[in-house]
C-alpha cells in the first residue's frame, strides 16, 4: 500500500495535528495538567443559555427536531440560516449582499482549506500562491496547501514598548513590493484577530490590504473566527467589520459557544460563494445543520451579537487581564516580552534568553504537565531555514481561557523553567 503525495502530506506530522492531539489526549497518569495549549474556547453561561433555549423550543415543536436531523441541507447551507445572515449584515452594516454571497461550511478550518486551495496551486500552466502578509500566522494554515511551496509570507514588523510589551504591524511597503514582483500570487490571507499573537489588524491595515488586492485583481481572505460582530473577542476600538467584493470574510460559531457543532460562514463575491458550495458538495455533501438551526433566530433577532458584546467579550477581556498580570508577576526579573493582547483567546510570549528552541522547551513543559504551543509552527512560507525572524524559536502561544487556577499555575511553572533554561 502506498499513499499519494496528497495523502502523505495530509497524514504527516504537523503542528495542527499536534495541537489538536494535545487537546484531546490526556497526559500520563499522575501528572496534573495545565491546559494552556489548543484553541478550545471557555464555556460562557450567557451563550449556553441562549442555545439551550433554542434547543428546548425545537424539542417542544412537534417533529421539528426529527425533521432537522433527518434531512441534508443544500451544499450552500440551510436556507433560513442564510437568509438570517444576509438580512443581519445588510441591515446592521449596509453591506450590499444577497443570499448568493453566503456559503456555509463545516467550520472555518474547512472554509479556509477550500479557499486557500481554490486560489493556489497549478493554474493555467503556472503555480499560483497565497501570500500571508503578517507572519507569524495561524498554525492551522501551514499544512493546508494541497501542492507544496504555494504558501509565501512577509514577516511582520515588530515594535517594542517600555512596559515589556510589543506589537506586530503590517509592513505595507514590503507587501506591496512583493505583490509587484510576483504576479503568481492568487490571494492574500490574514487572520483578524491574528492567531497566535492576539494582534488585531487595524481598519486602516485591512483597507490597505484590500486596496492592494483590488489593484492586483486578487481577493483578500480574512479569517474572522475570533472577530466582529461575533464572537467579538476584540479589545481595541480601531476595529470594525469590513467587507467589500475584494474581501472574502470567513466567520465561525465555534468561539461563541459551538466548537463541537462545526459551522463556518463565508461572505464573498457570488462566484466565490458558489464555488465553495460546489466544493462542499464534493467534499462533504452538506454542512452540519444543528449549528445553523440553533443560531439562525439569535442572529436574526440580534441576540447573538448582543451576547457577544455584553458577555463573551468582557469574559475574555477579564481573562486576558488576569493572564497578563500573572505573566508580569512570575516573569519579573527575567528577559521577556508579551505581545499586546488586542483580541483572540491567546497571549504570545517572547522569551529572548531561552537557550533552547521552543519546540524543545515545549517537551520539557509537557513533562511538567504544562500544555502550550511552540512558536516554530506559526512561521511558514519562506525558503530560508530557519524562518528569518528573531521570534521564530523563542515564542510560546498560551491559551488563557481555561480555569484561572490552572492558568496561573501553568504560567508560574513556565517562568520557573524559563529561568532554568536561560
Amino acid at each position: 500500500m502506498q499513499f499519494s503525495d496528497f495523502g502523505r502530506k495530509l497524514t504527516s506530522r504537523s503542528g495542527i495535528l499536534q495541537l489538536m492531539d494535545d487537546i484531546g489526549r490526556p497526559l500520563p497518569g499522575g501528572i496534573k495538567t495545565y491546559p494552556l495549549g489548543g484553541g478550545n474556547p471557555a464555556r460562557v453561561k450567557a451563550t449556553e443559555e441562549l442555545y439551550r433555549r433554542e434547543m428546548e423550543r425545537i424539542l417542544s415543536s412537534g417533529e421539528a427536531f426529527e425533521d432537522i436531523i433527518s434531512h441534508y441541507d443544500a451544499p450552500q447551507g440551510r436556507t433560513r440560516f442564510i437568509e438570517a445572515v444576509t438580512s443581519f449584515f445588510r441591515s446592521r452594516y449596509g453591506w450590499d449582499i444577497s443570499e448568493e454571497n453566503i456559503a456555509v461550511t463545516n467550520g472555518s478550518q474547512s472554509a479556509m482549506f477550500y479557499l486557500l486551495n481554490l486560489f493556489s496551486g497549478r493554474t493555467e500552466g503556472r503555480e499560483q500562491t497565497i501570500l500571508f502578509p503578517l507572519m507569524p500566522e495561524y498554525i492551522g494554515y501551514a499544512d493546508q496547501g494541497i501542492e507544496e511551496g504555494t504558501f509565501r509570507s512577509v514577516a511582520a514588523r515588530c515594535e517594542y514598548f517600555s512596559d515589556r510589551t510589543f506589537k506586530y504591524t503590517l509592513d505595507q511597503e514590503a507587501v506591496e513590493r512583493y505583490l509587484n514582483e510576483h504576479d503568481e500570487v492568487g490571494a492574500i490571507a490574514v487572520s483578524r484577530p491574528t492567531n497566535p499573537s492576539g494582534n488585531v489588524l487595524t481598519d486602516g491595515e485591512i483597507k490597505a490590504l484590500a486596496r492592494m488586492a483590488h489593484e492586483h485583481s486578487i481577493p483578500l481572505i480574512v479569517d474572522n473566527a475570533y472577530g466582529l460582530p461575533f464572537p467579538d473577542i476584540i479589545f481595541i476600538d480601531d476595529a470594525e467589520p469590513i467587507w467589500n467584493e475584494d474581501i472574502i470574510l470567513s466567520m465561525s460559531l465555534s468561539k461563541i459557544g459551538l466548537p463541537s457543532i462545526r459551522t463556518g460562514i463565508v461572505i464573498a463575491r457570488r462566484e466565490i460563494a458558489s464555488a465553495l458550495s460546489n466544493m462542499n458538495a464534493i467534499a462533504a455533501l452538506a454542512s452540519c445543520t444543528m449549528g445553523q438551526v440553533l443560531s439562525e433566530n439569535l442572529i436574526a433577532s440580534g441576540e447573538l451579537v448582543k451576547a457577544a458584546k455584553e458577555h463573551v467579550r468582557p469574559f475574555y477581556q477579564e481573562k486576558a487581564r488576569k493572564a497578563e498580570g500573572w505573566i508580569r508577576r512570575y516573569f519579573d526579573g527575567t528577559e521577556y516580552f508579551l505581545h499586546r493582547i488586542e483580541g483572540s483567546i491567546f497571549t504570545w510570549l517572547y522569551l529572548p534568553s531561552l537557550k533552547i528552541p521552543t519546540l524543545e522547551f515545549y517537551s520539557i513543559l509537557m513533562d511538567n504537565g504544562v500544555v502550550t504551543v511552540p512558536g516554530e509552527y506559526f512561521f511558514f512560507g519562506s525558503d530560508e531555514k530557519p524562518y528569518p525572524h528573531e521570534h521564530y524559536d523563542k515564542c510560546l502561544r498560551l491559551n488563557y481561557s481555561g480555569p484561572d487556577d490552572l492558568t496561573e499555575e501553568g504560567i508560574r511553572i513556565i517562568s520557573r523553567l524559563y529561568r532554568e533554561y536561560s
